[in-house]
């Protein structure tokens, strides 16, 4: 598991910092375009962001099992894990049903307002702020036990243990049936279901209008958004969804038999890391559809080509003028 976790994120934190870290520039610069989710967009590789710079620590404690940094530190990696996650959830939804929203009411396009956007993500940081703070709660920080590690002078060190060596509070019946039920639903089957009925009014107005070609392409370009952020959503966070419910079931010693409690422990890392692969995935909805992002990456492109070459260019003419 610690090999899995350490590789996983390892393979995760260069392109996910190059890739997010360019988003992040290029979105800011077309902020202006209120009716293409920009905002919403940068939300999302902010989220990205912020977990990808974590990954370093993480991948320090499972190749050397030491945390020597803090319960404090510990507990806001552990919960930037989770914040991401349901962050990016929230956000490809608000993205779909922006697209959605201004293909069927074209006039509330023209009257929207990009505070609005800003407002609206506001509330979803706090929303989602504040459901992920179970995942710190439902750990015991009190009772965080220790690695034991031999020293040359053959005396013990203890280290403090983090992310998946934290221990599970138990939970009444009640509470771990209530965490469960909302997890799932507000989590995981709200938002499929909204980003699945915004992909089929979208794929329904563009019935419609297959005789009118002004329309069309707009509207085949929000289908084809909603379409990949319901791809990045079932392959990033259905796994660890349908594991979820299990896996706390496990926790809670709620499921005894043997084979389906290791099945399900074995499965919830495979099904982080899933989760965890959303930070390199969400920049290619940026690229391959946001028709700016593509032509001013393009254009940044060509720019330092062309730049380069001229400095070739003016270093070989130097270099064979006459002294």
């Amino acid at each position: 598991m610690n090999k899995l976790y350490t590789y996983v994120y390892l393979f995760i934190f260069i392109p996910g910092i190059l890739e997010n870290s360019i988003a992040l520039w290029m979105l800011c610069r077309f902020i202006s375009k209120k009716t293409k989710a920009i905002i919403f967009m940068i939300n999302l590789a902010i989220a990205d962001l912020a977990h990808v710079l974590s990954l370093p620590l993480r991948v320090y404690y499972y190749i050397t099992l030491t945390w020597p940094f803090g319960k404090g530190l510990c507990l806001l990696c552990f919960y930037l894990k989770y914040l991401n996650m349901y962050a990016s959830i929230a956000f490809l939804v608000c993205i779909s049903i922006q697209r959605c929203a201004f293909l069927m009411r074209p006039f509330c396009a023209r009257q929207w307002k990009r505070r609005y956007d800003v407002r609206i993500s506001i509330v979803v940081w706090l929303i989602v702020g504040c459901c992920c703070s179970p995942f710190i709660v439902m750990r015991n920080i009190s009772q965080i036990p220790h690695h034991k590690t031999s020293t040359p002078e053959n005396t013990i060190k203890h280290n403090e243990t983090c992310f998946k060596d934290l221990p599970m509070r138990k939970l009444s019946l009640k509470i771990a049936v209530a965490i469960m039920s909302s997890g799932e639903l507000l989590g995981f089957v709200a938002p499929l279901t909204i980003i699945i009925l915004c992909s089929y009014f979208i794929m329904h107005s563009l019935k419609q209008s297959l005789g009118h070609s002004v329309s069309v392409n707009e509207k085949r370009r929000a289908l084809r958004m909603v379409l990949v952020c319901t791809g990045v959503f079932l392959f990033c966070f259905a796994p660890y969804h349908i594991n979820f419910f299990l896996y706390m079931m496990v926790s809670q010693d709620i499921i005894t038999q043997c084979s389906l409690r290791q099945a399900v422990k074995q499965f919830h890392p495979i099904s982080l890391c899933i989760a965890s692969l959303n930070c390199c995935l969400n920049p290619l909805i940026y690229y391959f559809l946001t028709t700016e992002f593509r032509q001013q990456l393009s254009r940044q492109g060509s720019s330092i080509l062309r730049g380069r070459l001229m400095s070739m260019e003016s270093t070989s003419s130097y270099r064979e003028a006459p002294s």
